[in-house]
């Protein structure tokens, strides 16, 4: 039976792996100039059905919309997205990955890869088959590991 110590337990641990990965995940992307917000907002107008709106990001990415101009504004002068007109309303900005940001997408994910191998490096093959189900059990989404 759980105790609401175990529990309190479970949850500091499961923050401290987060950092720790976080930490990983940052040092690894460091060297391709992006940073973790960045990262996540090029992910979100790759998965986008169509190019998104700036509003459509904000919203998306639950963040006030002078905070995603900021993004864009980075992330177009990497050369990663750009800003394209909506044909039908002259007035709505539409944002577009570029081939660099393709490019960069996937070294981002060999980045995120790279980094959970340092956390997951202690483990074996079964104990990460192990964590993986524990995982899926508390998010809710049964094999979706990459």
């Amino acid at each position: 039976m759980s105790t609401p110590e175990t529990s309190g337990r479970l949850a500091e641990q499961l923050l401290r792996l987060t950092r720790r990965l976080q930490r990983a995940q940052k040092r690894h992307m460091e060297p391709l100039g992006i940073t973790p917000a960045q990262a996540r907002l090029l992910r979100t107008v790759a998965h986008h059905d169509g190019l998104p709106r700036m509003a459509d990001l904000a919203e998306r990415l639950e963040v006030v919309p002078r905070a995603v101009t900021s993004l864009v504004d980075a992330l177009e002068a990497h050369g990663s997205v750009r800003r394209a007109p909506d044909p039908s309303n002259r007035r709505v900005v539409r944002i577009e990955l570029t081939d660099t940001g393709r490019s960069t997408l996937r070294a981002l994910r060999d980045a995120r890869r790279a980094a959970a191998e340092d956390v997951l490096a202690p483990l074996n093959d079964q104990q990460r088959d192990a964590l993986g189900d524990l995982l899926d059990d508390l998010s809710g989404s049964p094999g979706n590991r990459c």
